[in-house]
């Protein structure tokens, strides 16, 4: 009997060994990968989501990306955001980006089972980070009704906002 014990414990560890090197290895990418939580899943047009990042790799491309987690109440067939990339010697670039999220029929895209969506949107293709330290990305919702000119100031249905920089092998 504790001979048993003893070879169920084993097999549960190596479950869990197994288990934990297969998620390691899934997201061998990934060198940086963070969300920030929208409050009660409304971007309010003067909250910027800021990511500070290092870099020490100054030669290898990268893939950047910018996750934008969104539930039903998303009443839009896509996203403008502006983007603010800060690099450590204080130089900055700015960007207006417009995305696709949802397909001609009105369903939205990205994955998810439930009633929230990710999508994963390029934000720099290829991108190699010239200067190593920290750098800082700003992003803001852009969003207009159609015709108008002043902005949407809250944005229902975003619940979180990612970045992520990929490895590219």
């Amino acid at each position: 009997n504790q001979d048993r014990r003893i070879i169920m414990k084993r097999n549960i560890l190596l479950d869990l060994f197994f288990s934990i090197c297969l998620l390691i290895s899934c997201d061998a990418k990934r060198e940086y990968d963070n969300y920030i939580s929208i409050p009660n899943n409304t971007w309010n047009q003067g909250n910027n989501v800021e990511f500070d990042f290092m870099v020490t790799d100054t030669v290898s491309k990268k893939n950047v990306f910018i996750n934008i987690r969104n539930n039903n109440n998303y009443e839009y067939s896509n996203l403008f955001l502006i983007t603010s990339l800060r690099f450590p010697n204080g130089k900055e670039i700015v960007d207006t980006l417009q995305y696709e999220m949802t397909d001609k029929s009105g369903k939205f895209l990205g994955s998810g089972f439930s009633g929230i969506k990710e999508n994963k949107l390029f934000y720099k293709e290829n991108k190699v980070f010239p200067i190593a330290g920290k750098y800082k990305v700003n992003i803001t919702q852009a969003m207009r009704k159609s015709g108008a000119v002043k902005g949407i100031e809250e944005l229902e249905g975003i619940t979180e906002v990612g970045f992520r920089i990929e490895k590219i092998n």
